[in-house]
């Protein structure tokens, strides 16, 4: 009988931890399928985005000898440069000169490259911008990197940024703390005045007039306007991603050059948050989380109406890996 009640207790014991190890087979298996077999690093999730920014790089070249350049981008945009404005460590440059330009017009190319249109106001704290376009500019000489002692100047048909006719509102922004806002520019030497910006003719015609004082990202800009009351929302992502590898965008419907950003995230929560209350109440937008896998974007959008102090859930099962081509046509494709 012992022996027996022996041999029973240890096939019982056999059965108990076989249906341990299946429940925690089970847990881990549904922890991974909410966590993903392969959570981004936050270098694989810039990756991706610098991928994004070499995509949309247009290399030109001129020489000093010829005493300035104008180069018109693949979108159109005509850049002006004279060689008496530049400099190698404080010296007059001679010979050929490289320079580097980036344009983007669109939410979707935005927010590839992690280039979304929230700007400082008076107060320190960030709205959105609508964008008459982000530019990014550079010049070197065999590597080396030059500096800019006057200006440059961009023409930018107004048909690119969805402001035919042009929107007498725009001003010039630099990109400041470490790429994740803008500020505007109030440089009273700009030869389009403290702004920085003018409209030139009439309608589908017009074109905008920026002089840029400075190498690196500048924006033609102007705050998004709403007189609704706002808000602040939260939104959840699935676990192990964060603010360093992935990020929450908002498109406002209507408005495909901009792209609001959800920039704080709490550790403790782990929620996204934009903690200025700026969001409209009652707005027609879509969510976007993206994030990376395995060197490609992986994103959800959500279609949601803005209410007050609302709370947006992602899962993992919601999200879908692209191109970098496929991501931007599916944002631009947004109303």
């Amino acid at each position: 009988m012992k022996n027996l009640i022996t041999h029973f207790s240890s096939k019982k014991a056999t059965h108990s931890i076989l249906a341990a190890l299946i429940l925690i087979l089970f847990t881990i298996s549904c922890s991974s399928s909410d966590k993903g077999n392969n959570v981004p690093t936050a270098a694989g999730f810039n990756n991706i985005k610098t991928a994004a920014l070499n995509s949309l790089t247009q290399n030109f070249q001129f020489n000093t000898a010829d005493g300035s350049a104008s180069f018109t981008s693949i979108k159109g945009v005509m850049l002006s440069i004279s060689a008496s404005t530049l400099t190698l460590n404080g010296n007059p440059v001679t010979g050929l000169v490289d320079l580097k330009f980036i344009e983007i017009f669109d939410s979707g190319n935005m927010l590839a490259t992690g280039k979304h249109t929230m700007g400082k106001m008076l107060d320190g704290n960030r709205s959105m911008l609508l964008s008459g376009g982000e530019f990014y500019i550079n010049a070197t000489q065999n590597g080396q990197q030059l500096e800019l002692n006057g200006s440059i100047s961009l023409g930018i048909p107004t048909d690119l940024t969805d402001d035919n006719g042009g929107n007498p509102n725009m001003t010039l922004w630099n990109l400041v703390e470490n790429d994740s806002v803008w500020a505007e520019t109030t440089d009273i030497n700009n030869p389009a005045g403290g702004n920085g910006v003018f409209i030139e003719g009439q309608g589908a015609f017009s074109t905008y007039y920026a002089f840029v004082g400075n190498f690196g990202w500048t924006n033609v800009d102007c705050f998004y306007n709403d007189v609704r009351p706002k808000t602040t929302i939260l939104v959840s992502v699935p676990d192990g991603y964060d603010n360093l590898n992935s990020a929450v965008y908002l498109h406002y419907d209507g408005n495909g050059n901009a792209l609001a950003k959800l920039d704080t995230y709490d550790n403790v929560t782990e929620l996204f948050s934009e903690h200025y209350g700026q969001i409209p109440i009652g707005l027609n937008c879509h969510i976007i989380f993206a994030t990376e896998e395995n060197g490609q974007p992986r994103y959800a959008i959500k279609q949601v109406t803005i209410s007050a102090g609302a709370v947006y859930n992602f899962t993992l099962s919601e999200t879908t890996v692209v191109t970098q081509a496929q991501l931007t046509a599916a944002i631009n494709a947004l109303p």
